[in-house]
């Protein structure tokens, strides 16, 4: 049996996306209880697990989710909601902004800002992306190509954390076996004992720095199955600049989730 050490959280806010959770999508129109005036944006997930209740942000989906243990009344759910009403409204009001991906938008591919250009042509056959110096320049016959830069994307994070990756499992001496790219809500990376390392592959919209530091410190997991001393030393020593990259990635991580249309 893989063995997965514990992931690199995208967002220590947010609930888990486990199987013990039991997700309510029209729970404001349930329980007689008026949840929506606290926030249309609350959502509420019942666990079987959970020993209290706890409000988590997922900046992926732009809610606040109310995580109730099974055996927690809803009214005492509501009421802890109300309670803590002005917690959630400045969680959801101070968000960054959403970013898609259309003509004229501005986005920090691989370290530097970078403007979409869209150019329609309704004679192309097929879309064409090519990735400039401040630009991404898209070539295409669809009305709204989004889908097609979304996918250039996640191809070129592969790439780019696959040969960082190769680096850094090379600097460890160790092997790597595979690199997954994901559209991951709770993680940034994981890696199993055997060598397989999987990515958000919104990092490719991190600092550079950032980048190397959340490779590093997966690459370190090929040595070290957990977060002991020698782990972190080892991850400090693989990374381009430790401090900034972590740093970076505990205050701002959350950012990365605003580019592009939600997925469903």
């Amino acid at each position: 049996m893989k063995r997965r050490v514990k992931p690199l959280n995208a967002e220590r806010a947010r609930a888990r996306s486990g199987r013990d959770l039991f997700s309510f999508d029209q729970e404001n129109g349930w329980f007689g209880l008026p949840f929506a005036e606290i926030s249309p944006r609350l959502k509420l997930a019942v666990s079987e697990r959970a020993k209290r209740m706890a409000l988590r942000l997922d900046p992926r989906s732009r809610t606040v989710q109310l995580v109730v243990p099974k055996r927690a009344s809803m009214r005492t759910a509501y009421l802890f909601a109300e309670q803590n009403k002005d917690w959630i409204r400045e969680k959801l009001r101070d968000l960054p902004k959403q970013v898609p991906f259309k003509d004229g938008e501005i986005l920090p591919i691989l370290g530097r800002d970078r403007k979409i250009i869209v150019l329609f042509n309704p004679a192309l056959k097929t879309t064409e992306i090519v990735l400039k110096k401040d630009e991404l320049l898209v070539l295409t016959n669809k009305a709204d190509p989004s889908v097609r830069i979304r996918r250039f994307l996640i191809d070129l994070a592969r790439e780019k954390l696959s040969e960082l990756s190769q680096e850094k499992a090379a600097f460890v001496r160790r092997k790597l076996a595979e690199v997954q790219v994901k559209d991951t809500r709770s993680r940034w990376g994981s890696c199993t004992e055997d060598g397989r390392i999987s990515y958000s592959w919104r990092l490719i919209f991190a600092p550079p720095k950032a980048f190397d530091y959340v490779v590093a410190h997966e690459c370190s997991h090929l040595v070290h199955m957990d977060h002991s001393e020698n782990f972190w030393r080892l991850c400090e020593r693989a990374s381009r600049d430790y401090e900034e990259g972590k740093d970076w990635m505990q205050k701002n991580g959350h950012s990365l989730m605003r580019f592009g249309a939600l997925s469903s």
